[in-house]
């Protein structure tokens, strides 16, 4: 047994000398990182970058004097601005995370032909056609869908326990903008809910902010009136500190809560931005192309849960998302699945065509047909959500933003 396990040992520590021989070196000392962030570490959307900022920059040994980053920069010409200085800091990959600062962005990366310029959630490096300017996001929806798989779990606990507020589950939903990456995102968490809860409903209050704490807490509130559990697409802790002070479920996004909402919080899905770091800063060392568009899966582990919080959820929770999770990975669940009977219907009709607004004109013109196979394509012709279809079960409580 001893001669056998030493056998073992022998051949994996070759594989492994053999691997790492095989393997191409990569010299970072000529890469530098200036990152612009709509707000700071207190907005947890914001958070999320600074978080995937200083794990890429630790995995690729990157120093303090190689990553340099600019917060509370709004989506005006001061993004234009904080470009042209990250410039002149010696910065040749440069970031900003919002997408108002996609305009900014695009003028600065026009008058630095050297610099590579990467945004998230933007919509026009695809038409722009510049070899320096780049767009990125990830499949998120799939990771919404995970945590509306376990809101939907929670929500038919206390239906099977007679504790609904109502006749039916109700899902109150606080939004920042009438965005498809809003849309996209409040969407595929109610049909992971209504996968589990089928006569489930959502409520939709907009804030008109990314980022409004009284805003979102008033929504959060006027919502827990006629919902039994509450999410989000908002960065503060507004929504979630109204849950817990009323008691009621909350799965919150880009972070986990448990430590101010121990209560009331379940889980919640973020997107982990440090393989995209890692891509763009290898990429440029190389002196190789950055994709123009380029989307981050569960594969790529770009799209994560937290842990879940099992005081506040219900049982069998983590082990349903297991399942669920393998499905999507292999490609057996689709999010947007039009070819389920009552899945995905507007007006009372299955969703059988639809053309979206990919290229984004100035009149937002839709020009691809993105259903086939049956299913939605969601961020295949371009990495920013496009799925901006109101379907049925949900409703908006206000449009204005």
């Amino acid at each position: 047994m001893k001669k056998l396990l030493a056998v073992i040992l022998t051949l994996a520590m070759v594989a492994a000398m053999a691997m790492t021989a095989g393997a191409e070196s990569v010299d970072y000392s000529g890469v530098k990182l200036g990152a612009i962030l709509l707000h700071d570490e207190n907005s947890t959307y914001d958070l999320n970058f600074l978080n995937g900022i200083k794990e890429a920059a630790a995995n690729l040994g990157l120093d303090d004097s190689q990553v340099i980053v600019k917060t509370g920069i709004p989506e005006s010409n001061e993004c234009y601005e904080a470009a042209m200085d990250l410039v002149d800091e010696g910065c040749n990959v440069i970031f900003a995370d919002s997408f108002g600062h996609e305009d900014f962005m695009i003028a600065a990366a026009k008058e630095n032909e050297n610099v590579e310029f990467c945004h998230a959630t933007g919509t026009k490096a695809h038409t722009e056609g510049l070899a320096n300017f780049h767009n990125a996001f990830a499949s998120i929806y799939e990771g919404r869908y995970l945590a509306g798989v376990a809101a939907g779990l929670k929500l038919k606990e206390l239906q099977d326990a007679g504790s609904l507020k109502g006749d039916h589950p109700v899902i109150g939903y606080v939004g920042a903008f009438t965005y498809a990456e809003v849309i996209s995102g409040y969407t595929s968490f109610y049909l992971g809910a209504k996968s589990i809860v089928p006569d489930v409903t959502m409520n939709v209050q907009f804030t008109g902010s990314w980022y409004d704490e009284t805003e979102e807490k008033n929504a959060a509130q006027a919502l827990i009136a006629d919902a039994d559990l509450i999410s989000q697409h908002a960065d503060s802790m507004g929504a979630p500190s109204a849950c817990e002070d009323a008691g009621i479920p909350n799965v919150s996004y880009n972070g986990s809560t448990v430590e101010s909402c121990p209560n009331t919080f379940i889980v919640a899905s973020r997107i982990n931005w440090a393989p995209y770091f890692e891509y763009i800063l290898t990429q440029k060392a190389k002196g190789e192309a950055i994709d123009t568009d380029w989307t981050g899966t569960i594969a790529t582990g770009s799209v994560l849960l937290t842990d879940v919080n099992e005081k506040a959820a219900a049982a069998g929770t983590v082990e349903k998302l297991a399942e669920v999770k393998a499905a999507l990975e292999d490609g057996s669940l689709k999010v947007f699945d039009t070819a389920t009977e009552g899945f995905i219907t507007v007006g009372g009709e299955a969703l059988a065509s639809y053309t979206a607004d990919v290229d984004t004109d100035e009149a937002f013109t839709p020009d691809t047909e993105v259903v086939a196979d049956g299913f939605f394509h969601e961020s295949e012709y371009r990495s920013a959500p496009y799925f901006d279809v109101q379907i049925d079960g949900i409703t908006l409580v206000n449009t204005a933003f």
